[in-house]
């Protein structure tokens, strides 16, 4: 099977950034934020596209949506009342080699995105965004936090690839997704 490339299979180089548009509108009820999209995601255009990533599967069992989307029908979740982007544009095979100072950047961009959209709810989608999104918090964890980013709600999700070890599977990420849902 030699030279044989899955549609999914990225022609990607670490030189390469191919930035994933924002599905954003005013007033949603939710904006999930990613961390970074994966060489998969970059090389299609199309975010989670990566088939061992759960996010479809999670925000569809969870209740979040309506119904199972698929990587290409992503600008479909407006109607659903979600937004999504991602906190950093560079794709990378692993979030933890996203750099600090790329997400406290990605932290005032989301802050001004936050700002001019309204969505009541932002949903970090990775428990590592939390301190750079609210630096002060006090509440480490997965859940609800008390404070506000830019007078929305905040609520941390489990990432839901499937190479988090701190939230393995799908059931040990689903939970979160439908305490989200029923807010």
């Amino acid at each position: 099977m030699s030279g044989f490339v899955l549609p999914w299979t990225p022609r990607y180089s670490s030189e390469t950034v191919n930035l994933l548009e924002d599905i954003v509108a005013a007033d949603l009820r939710i904006l999930l934020v990613a961390i970074n999209p994966a060489p998969p995601s970059a090389a299609s255009g199309q975010p989670f596209a990566t088939p061992t990533n759960a996010f479809w599967r999670l925000l569809r069992v969870s209740g979040l949506t309506a119904r199972l989307y698929r990587p290409w029908e992503a600008r479909l979740l407006l109607e659903d009342g979600i937004g999504l982007v991602s906190l950093v544009d560079r794709p990378t095979r692993m979030a933890s080699d996203v750099k600090p100072d790329e997400l406290r950047a990605g932290a005032r961009r989301l802050a001004r995105k936050v700002d001019l959209w309204r969505p009541r709810t932002v949903a970090l989608l990775g428990l590592t965004l939390l301190p750079f999104v609210l630096p002060d918090a006090d509440e480490p964890g997965p859940g609800r936090k008390r404070a506000t980013f830019a007078d929305a709600t905040v609520f941390v999700l489990p990432n839901p690839s499937g190479r988090n070890r701190s939230y393995p599977g799908f059931a040990g990420k689903l939970p979160w997704y439908q305490e989200l849902a029923q807010m």
